[in-house]
């Protein structure tokens, strides 16, 4: 396609330093380097545009194959019977609810402990006790 060797590189920046000129040279060579840059994105959108079709043709290839050799073994290995779908029973046969209680047994409360007036009143009665003092070091003198 485009191969450059270094003479032929040599000789085309040779007659653009003379057709352009030094001082413009730089704002060419950014000029060039944008559509440069631009052909290089347009090229690299396009393969990968190009990869994923080559990626769908094969996936569509393979989904193909694999629907073929699904069907030989279905062929092949047909199902004997269809098994029913299974339905949920929330009571099987004979399981008491969960929710229900043997009646026998008494129903389940809990009752918080009594306290005995007698106590509850000999609490009332007594003073709260005050907290105790902190020692003291010596005191000092004051002076005159």
């Amino acid at each position: 396609m485009l191969d450059f060797n270094a003479p032929e590189f040599l000789v085309v920046a040779i007659v653009a330093l003379l057709v352009i000129g030094p001082k413009d040279l730089p704002k060419a060579m950014r000029f060039v380097g944008h559509w440069v840059g631009k052909a290089r994105g347009v090229a690299r959108q396009f393969r990968s545009g190009f990869d994923n079709m080559v990626r769908e043709a094969e996936l569509a290839e393979m989904e193909k194959k694999w629907a073929e050799e699904n069907a030989r073994i279905m062929r092949d290995y047909p199902p004997e019977k269809a098994l029913p779908a299974p339905v949920y029973d929330p009571n099987p046969e004979g399981a008491a609810p969960a929710a229900v209680e043997p009646e026998d047994m008494p129903p389940a409360t809990v009752e918080p402990p009594a306290l005995k007036p007698e106590a509850a009143d000999a609490a009332l009665d007594e003073p709260a006790a005050k907290p105790a003092r902190k020692p003291r070091g010596p005191r000092k003198k004051a002076a005159s």
